[in-house]
């Protein structure tokens, strides 16, 4: 059942009901898609909260790999598929969206499972793209991105998301068991991974990490920018939207000294209409509208992710 077939059932209206609950900037800049592309857009956003929500909201490892499990099956269309399955599996026929980016995001939120400790900018990298990239690339199928240049762009723009939910969650993943600040940085700076878990890591070198990420999340923002020219006009200003206020967690938590272990830092209604504004002009900007050269991807910026579809490795 596509989303245009799912109009006006349930399984449609608790996508979006999902969207607007637990994705409230990205709901928001939803709202300046066609309506088909929304409705779309819910679809896949809501395949995606329940494998997060698989992992999340279980208390047993095990039980949560075998429900996981279930799901990959269901996607691949090797068991009977949920209601919400069988929507996004007929969405991605309909829409040429690769079921293999949903199958590697199953794979990433598998990670999530127990303990996590990640090693260096490589293994964070790699799990950025499995959570985040692969979300990218699905919505270029939504948004009718038909350039193969512009993946590399939105694997670059989930990456920088992902990074900025990494540094703006880590006081709360930290009571998970789970520290993505990567190891060969924290020791860098003087603080044991399993000190964060055990809440006695120094605020300020903690912060020194965070301000590093910060400034790789930036790197994958700008590059991100490069294939805005790809999307659609209207859809364009919806992913800028996204884009710019996604970014401003960052700006903020630079202000607040990058202090992660204070809190999760958030940015209030007037900051993002702010800062949608802004995004709206700079959809007219001669770069992004395409009217200026294209330059070219950095292929360095995804050495670590070699293989993975999307990618420009080089």
């Amino acid at each position: 059942m596509s989303a245009h077939a799912a109009a006006g059932t349930p399984v449609l209206a608790a996508s979006h009901a999902t969207f607007a609950r637990k994705a409230r900037t990205f709901y928001w800049a939803s709202l300046l898609l066609p309506r088909d592309a929304r409705n779309d857009a819910a679809i896949v956003y809501a395949l995606c909260r329940e494998v997060d929500d698989t992992a999340d909201e279980s208390h047993d490892p095990i039980a949560a790999a075998c429900a996981l499990d279930c799901l990959a099956a269901e996607v691949q269309g090797v068991s009977p598929a949920r209601p919400l399955v069988a929507a996004f599996r007929s969405t991605a026929q309909r829409l040429d969206l690769p079921l293999s980016s949903a199958l590697e995001l199953i794979e990433g939120v598998r990670s999530d499972l127990g303990p996590v400790r990640i090693a260096d900018d490589a293994e964070l990298l790699r799990y950025c793209y499995r959570v985040a990239a692969t979300v990218g690339l699905m919505m270029c199928a939504v948004l009718k991105v038909r350039s193969r240049d512009a993946l590399p762009y939105a694997v670059d723009l989930g990456v920088a998301m992902q990074l900025t939910n990494i540094v703006r969650d880590v006081a709360e993943d930290a009571l998970l068991g789970r520290v993505y600040l990567p190891a060969h940085r924290l020791q860098r700076a003087g603080v044991d991974p399993d000190a964060l878990v055990r809440g006695t890591a120094e605020a300020r070198a903690v912060a020194a990490v965070v301000a590093e990420l910060l400034a790789l999340a930036d790197t994958f923002y700008r590059s991100a920018d490069g294939g805005m020219r790809d999307i659609p006009w209207r859809a364009r200003q919806a992913i800028l939207v996204a884009s710019r206020v996604y970014r401003a967690i960052g700006l903020r938590l630079r202000r607040q000294a990058c202090d992660a272990l204070a809190g999760r830092t958030v940015v209030p209604w007037p900051g993002k209409l702010l800062w949608g504004s802004q995004a709206l002009i700079a959809s007219l900007h001669p770069r992004i509208l395409g009217l200026a050269p294209r330059l070219p991807h950095d292929a360095s910026l995804h050495a670590a992710l070699r293989g993975l579809p999307g990618s420009n490795a080089g």
